[in-house]
């Protein structure tokens, strides 16, 4: 294999299938492979690609197949006509498609992540500005902080959509859990924590109504109005984003 692969492609990508799916393959893409012919066409193969051998590998390791390895030695390939493997292309097409079967990885853990990220901005930037040496933090960065909160947020609502269908419906499997998400109280629940949230940015947008009329509606400083009114809001967002994902799931949840 050309360097790029057996060093950076080959060994990444394996990594990332391993992780993703706690597959035991250490290599996703040796081509040569031996399976029962039954067991194969179960698994109900799409990909017209380079990914296709790693569909096999992860739907393989997706429906409980035994899976054995045992080493080979490559060689020199004989052939004189050129390569049809495009690097950058394929190792994409690889990468999308792994990405695409796994619902916690593309969406799930980033937008957990990139919540408590914003939160933990928030929460720490509500009160007062944050000097660090040099740099202060100040309103600038509590907005970037909500707005990351919002982005995470989302992200995670889109990995608790697709997970939950995905399992509900067979195509990836799942806890039980996953599918009694969509085929639960998704729209009552959503709806009431959805409007406690906005209940409390409402609130805080409010208070700072309040603090406005005490200055007859007039000029405001920057530094106390505008730490009510972000997470206000921010809370309203939440609060809406919450409630109509609850619809949603419930719509991904309907009988055919």
């Amino acid at each position: 294999m050309p360097w790029k692969h057996r060093w950076i492609g080959n060994p990444a990508l394996s990594g990332l299938g391993k992780l993703f799916f706690r597959s035991p393959v250490t290599d996703f893409h040796c081509g040569l492979r031996a399976f029962h012919r039954q067991a194969i066409l179960s698994l109900g193969l799409q990909t017209t690609g380079m990914e296709f051998a790693s569909e096999m590998v992860i739907k393989a390791g997706l429906q409980g197949l035994t899976i054995a390895q045992i080493p080979i030695t490559l060689r020199r390939d004989g052939r004189s006509t050129p390569p049809h493997l495009r690097s950058f292309r394929d190792g994409w097409r690889h990468l999308r498609f792994m990405l695409l079967y796994s619902p916690k990885w593309l969406f799930i853990y980033p937008g957990f992540i990139l919540f408590l990220l914003g939160l933990a901005g928030t929460l720490i930037l509500l009160p007062r500005p944050l000097t660090i040496g040099n740099i202060t933090f100040d309103l600038n960065s509590l907005v970037v902080a909500c707005a990351t909160m919002l982005a995470g947020f989302q992200i995670l609502g889109f990995g608790i959509f697709t997970k939950s269908y995905a399992a509900s419906s067979g195509l990836l499997p799942g806890k039980v859990y996953w599918a009694k998400i969509i085929n639960g109280k998704s729209v009552e629940i959503g709806a009431i924590v959805g409007a406690l949230v906005m209940l409390l940015g409402l609130t805080l947008l409010g208070y700072a109504i309040i603090g406005w009329k005490t200055v007859h509606f007039g000029h405001l400083s920057y530094q106390d109005s505008l730490r009510k009114v972000i997470p206000a809001v921010t809370c309203i967002g939440l609060g809406i984003q919450t409630v109509f994902s609850g619809f949603a799931l419930a719509i991904l949840g309907l009988e055919k």
